[in-house]
């Protein structure tokens, strides 16, 4: 529990990952959404068919790429925390 306090351990990677299958859901529920009100449009329908096929094929590759710049973030602090570490052993205690 110290570690979520202090803020040691991070828990947004993986609330990142929920959030991506959420978005995921939503793109294709959105699109196939769009796709069965064009094909139900009485007027403009293709319009409407086209988007959701785009919101179908997008979004979930926008989603990805958003949550993986997220997760990037994070990914650099590990990395600057290891290299934190890695500097504090190696160098002699300043004087």
């Amino acid at each position: 529990m110290k570690q979520y306090l202090s803020f040691d351990h991070m828990i947004t990677p993986a609330i990142i990952q929920i959030l991506f299958w959420i978005g995921i859901a939503i793109s294709v529920i959105a699109g196939l959404g769009s796709i069965i009100a064009g094909l139900s449009a009485t007027y403009g329908g293709g319009n409407m068919v086209l988007t959701g096929l785009i919101t179908l094929i997008i979004g979930p590759i926008v989603t990805r790429v958003y949550c993986e710049l997220i997760i990037i973030l994070f990914s650099i602090n590990d990395n600057l925390k290891d290299i934190r570490k890695q500097l504090s052993k190696e160098s002699p205690p300043e004087i």
